[in-house]
């Protein structure tokens, strides 16, 4: 029978801001990127990923009182056209 054995990954986090445009909105969010030494690297978190759903789920309805608990929201204004 083979011998399964167990991948050990080394793992840094690194923490970045990710930027999150919908409409008139820009959201500046805290995440920390996962830095592995597998193909898949890098990456977020779940909870990054779900926090940045909800992020930008918020700014779609404009409700930028949930958004502003995820992160600082931005409004746009365009300089010309």
């Amino acid at each position: 029978m083979p011998t399964i054995r167990a991948a050990h990954h080394h793992m840094n986090k690194q923490p970045r801001k990710k930027l999150i445009r919908e409409g008139q909105y820009l959201a500046e969010v805290d995440v920390e990127l996962l830095v592995a030494d597998d193909e898949w690297s890098p990456y977020l978190s779940v909870e990054d990923a779900y926090e940045l759903d909800d992020v930008r789920e918020a700014l779609k309805k404009v409700d930028t009182t949930t958004a502003a608990r995820y992160g600082r929201i931005f409004s746009l204004t365009p300089i010309a056209i």
